[in-house]
């Protein structure tokens, strides 16, 4: 009987060691750690988005990337879609269901609102939020980052100085 407990007592131990050393549950990103090939990818697209718009390049911000990082695994854990709470960023978000995306698309799909957007009357007709956030003449750097599990991709990136400021134009 003494041996049968000692067993399941190490055999205990033994789960409890894998399940702290194990991967946690909110870090299914392969984007988790810092992604140079992710970061040069965002900021060219971004960048080209807002060469076209006639708006200073953004510069990448390791440390707004690790706050979207962080958004983004919280999302996906929770299996929920909304903006972070009294963020103190401009954030663009954007899930795909069953699917991968790459940076440029990411990127192209929040671009493609500005066929909602009238410069001449600063109105929106539809969404164009991701757009203006893109294009926000003020903003200075970007960070953005992607978690992802076997069905579902979520996609933040954060923005500073914040854009989308209510009456003003983003350029």
């Amino acid at each position: 009987m003494a041996c049968l407990r000692r067993s399941f007592v190490i055999c205990c131990w033994f789960f409890v060691a894998l399940a702290l050393t194990a991967e946690t549950p909110w870090r299914f990103s392969n984007f988790s750690e810092p992604d140079a090939a992710l970061a040069r990818d965002m900021l060219a697209a971004h960048n080209e988005i807002r060469q076209r718009a006639d708006v200073p390049p953004l510069t990448w911000s390791d440390r707004l990337a690790a706050t979207a990082q962080d958004w983004a695994n919280h999302l996906l854990y929770q299996g929920q879609f909304y903006h972070r709470p009294r963020a103190a960023y401009g954030e663009n978000l954007l899930e795909i269901n069953g699917s991968r995306a790459l940076p440029a698309e990411v990127v192209a799909i929040w671009a493609s609102e500005s066929s909602d957007y009238s410069y001449s009357a600063n109105t929106c007709r539809g969404m164009c939020g991701h757009y203006t956030q893109l294009v926000w003449s003020a903003t200075r750097e970007v960070g953005c980052a992607v978690a992802h599990d076997a069905m579902r991709e979520v996609w933040v990136c954060n923005y500073d100085p914040p854009g989308n400021w209510a009456g003003e134009r983003p350029y």
